[in-house]
Order: C-alpha cells, then structure tokens, then sequence
C-alpha cells in the first residue's frame, strides 16, 4: 500500500519519466502489461524499487563522455503492476498514461486465460485490445 503522496509522486514519475506499455517477453506470445522508468538518478529509482518492487538495469552508453550513465527501473510481476496501476490511476495527468492505465485495470484480465491458451475467438479479442491499446498515443 502507497500513501496518497507516495501514490501521487509515482505517478508523477510515471507521468514524466515513465512508460505504461506491453511488451512480448518471448517471441509468439502475446504481449504483457509492464512499467517502466527511465532515469539518471539511480537512488531514485532504488526509492521506487523500494515502494513497488521490480528490477533496475543498466542502459547501454555509448558516449560517456558527454551522456551520464543511465538506468531503467521495470515493474513486469503482474500482481505488482495491477496494485500499482490501481492506486497511480487517479494521480496520472497526462491522458494517454492516463487511457492505458484504465484499458489494463479494465479488461486485460478477462482478455488473458489463466492457462494461456486462446480459442479462435479469444485470440481474435485479444488482438483487438493490443491494437487499441498501442494505437493511444
């Protein structure tokens, strides 16, 4: 559980320096709902770490010389992502975080089968959501 200013300073984060997506974690599968926050400032995001959880990884710098070492803090265990989304969704400002947030909480669950197997008409379903989800811009 977030405190309204811990849930509103994520979502300002999110806002500003975050990503809601989906993403494939393997190929021929569908894709996933994750959060991601990119940043320079590492201890800011092991203070998200610390309040929700997920992994930080290293970008790449390809010129160290004039670019300071960069980090992504992801967030991709479902459970962990659902509570998050649930209590940023009403901080979140701007509208397609915003739209994306909303479309995962509503209906990505009923669209994803527990066993992972999709009949013709619930592929065809999920389909649809990824193309409206990744057509918010």
């Amino acid at each position: 559980m977030l405190s309204n200013t811990e849930a509103a300073y994520l979502a300002g984060i999110i806002d500003g320096e975050g990503t809601i997506t989906l993403t494939k974690m393997h190929k021929g599968e569908h894709r996933r709902p994750i959060i991601s926050i990119a940043s320079t400032d590492k201890d800011l995001l092991f203070y998200i770490q610390h309040l929700v959880g997920g992994y930080i990884t290293s970008k790449k710098n390809y010129k160290p010389s004039i670019h300071k070492d960069s980090f992504v803090l992801t967030i991709k265990n479902k459970q962990d992502l659902f509570n998050i989304l649930k209590e940023i969704a009403p901080y979140l400002i701007i509208s397609h975080k915003k739209k994306r947030a909303s479309l995962i909480l509503e209906r990505y669950n009923e669209l994803t089968p527990r066993n992972g197997k999709y009949t013709p008409e619930t592929q065809l379903l999920k389909q649809q959501f990824e193309d409206e989800f990744l057509s918010i811009k």
